[in-house]
């Protein structure tokens, strides 16, 4: 039973530095302010959730667990309500959202 809970825990960590290393990726790629907070917000809220529980397989039931849990759902509900106030105060500023708009090729002089 102990190696069926280590390879689900490094499954968890692998995967939760996965999703956040495609999240750094796409905080540098990403053409603007809203397609990166998008970006950040997938970092948060699923990578750090993986990592923290593959981090709680590793530790078993222990006073650690109930720390890395207090940790994820403190992640889980700030980090959605901070995506959004910053993208509200974004939008108050006047900050508009990149769209991205297809040429039309009869349309040029």
């Amino acid at each position: 039973m102990s190696a069926v809970i280590d390879i689900l825990s490094w499954a968890c960590l692998v995967v939760g530095g996965f999703f956040c290393c495609v999240g750094a990726l796409g905080l540098l790629r990403m053409p603007d302010f809203y397609t990166r907070m998008h970006a950040a917000s997938v970092i948060d809220t699923l990578g750090a959730g993986l990592i923290l529980v593959g981090l709680g397989l590793q530790a078993g039931w222990t006073l650690v667990t109930v720390k890395l849990l207090m940790v994820g759902l403190l992640i889980f509900f700030a980090s959605p309500t901070a995506t959004h106030a910053l993208a509200r105060a974004a939008m108050a500023r006047g900050l508009k959202p990149l769209l991205a708009q297809p040429e039309n090729p009869s349309s040029k002089p």
